[in-house]
């Protein structure tokens, strides 16, 4: 009988711990502005001013600086189409290649279009002719605007020259000799080409984990600074044990993060109409694992944080090494080895390219098991070494479990 009873004592015991660990953690993060900043206004601020500056999705209008050399009618003609495209805007008529290369000196214009004396006579001889493309490469998507309208215009003129020479007479056979190979660009997973919709799904899930990581270590800082485990641990409550404490923490973290989820992941990227065509129901059951691995690797990370500033210093650097590593801001196979080992260690890495997969190509949780179940992993990994971290702290304070 004495067992039976123990039991239930037991687990009313344990819960009442569970909740007491919960409630108070919830406490101290309401309640420290710090950590409130890092667990709420980031998630809720970030991600919208991130997604704003980013809004336009592809540059148009580049300002371009013209050398023409040629100066004739072919010349203006091949200028002309390239103004009219909505990626270059023609700024100025440079006599000179040094005075062109003024305007980009002075960031008035970010490429040169170098037409040569010989461009209409070549073109009339039927030989080749170079146009020279001189780019600011500081910003890479100035350099893929004015590439892309030069490459277009070109190729367009090609087309016309081509039919011109042919010398045929039906409207079909002019298509024929300007195409004789039809094709049609199609572009997955990206209907508008945008930045916005190729970078901002990474950065959405690499806020939640870094805020976390931040908010968890600023919080575990100023407890250590307070008086070591007096509000890392709660005295009255030390005879809890490791797990209830660990739980306790990780369920109050849990309880804020699921709807900042939901408004990082869910209403940011409708607000901003990007690409969003997976399940929500994937869509929940993937963020799960990972909001548990980010949790415990937050707080796996703050046991070597002393001072409430020192996850800052430590932490805040390795969001664009984290952005790198995971495969999508840098092409997955060019990663080295040893910063593909690296990024399986982080959550964030599975998470981007999970979330892009589900949210992004419309694949299904089954089609996203290698991420899905890796992150449950690293939530079991994390999950043990929080708890190692956790009794060898305890262990270490003059208090008893």
């Amino acid at each position: 009988m004495s067992d039976k009873r123990d039991k239930p004592d037991m687990t009313s015991s344990f819960r009442r711990r569970f909740m007491h660990f919960m409630v108070h953690e919830l406490h101290l993060s309401v309640t420290d502005q710090g950590v409130l900043v890092f667990f709420l206004i980031v998630p809720l601020l970030y991600p919208l001013i991130y997604t704003f500056i980013y809004n336009n999705e592809t540059v148009r209008e580049v300002p371009a600086v013209v050398v023409d050399q040629s100066g004739t009618t072919t010349s203006r003609q091949y200028l002309r189409l390239i103004d009219a495209t909505p990626d270059v805007r023609l700024v100025h008529h440079a006599a000179s290649l040094d005075e062109a290369r003024t305007w980009v000196n002075r960031r008035e214009a970010y490429g040169i279009i170098l037409v040569p004396y010989d461009f209409s006579d070549r073109l009339h001889n039927g030989e080749q002719v170079n146009v020279r493309l001189f780019c600011d490469m500081s910003g890479l998507l100035y350099y893929k605007a004015l590439l892309t309208a030069n490459t277009n215009v070109s190729l367009t003129m090609n087309a016309d020259i081509k039919v011109d020479r042919a010398g045929k007479t039906t409207n079909r056979e002019e298509e024929i000799t300007e195409h004789p190979i039809a094709y049609e660009e199609v572009s997955l997973y990206n209907p508008t080409n945008g930045f916005a919709a190729f970078l901002i799904p990474a950065v959405l899930i690499l806020i939640i984990q870094q805020t976390l990581i931040l908010g968890v270590g600023m919080s575990a800082g100023t407890a250590r600074e307070r008086n070591t485990l007096r509000s890392l641990v709660p005295i009255q409550y030390c005879r809890g044990g490791t797990l209830s404490i660990l739980l306790g923490k990780a369920a109050a973290y849990a309880l804020i993060y699921i709807p900042v989820s939901i408004y990082v992941l869910g209403v940011v990227p409708h607000l901003f109409r990007l690409n969003q065509i997976g399940n929500p129901a994937d869509l929940a059951l993937f963020v799960l694992p990972f909001l548990l691995a980010s949790i415990f690797f937050a707080m796996t990370l703050s046991a070597v944080v002393r001072h409430r500033e020192t996850c800052i210093m430590l932490f805040v650097f390795s969001s664009v090494l984290l952005l790198f590593i995971s495969g999508v801001s840098w092409p997955g196979t060019a990663v080295p080895p040893m910063w593909k080992v690296v990024s399986w260690c982080i959550p964030s890495t599975f998470g981007i390219n999970g979330f892009l997969k589900i949210n992004n190509m419309g694949a299904t949780l089954y089609e996203a098991r290698h991420e899905w179940l890796n992150l449950w992993l690293l939530a079991g990994i994390y999950f043990a070494t929080t708890f190692l971290v956790y009794r060898q702290t305890i262990r270490r304070s003059r208090y008893r479990f």
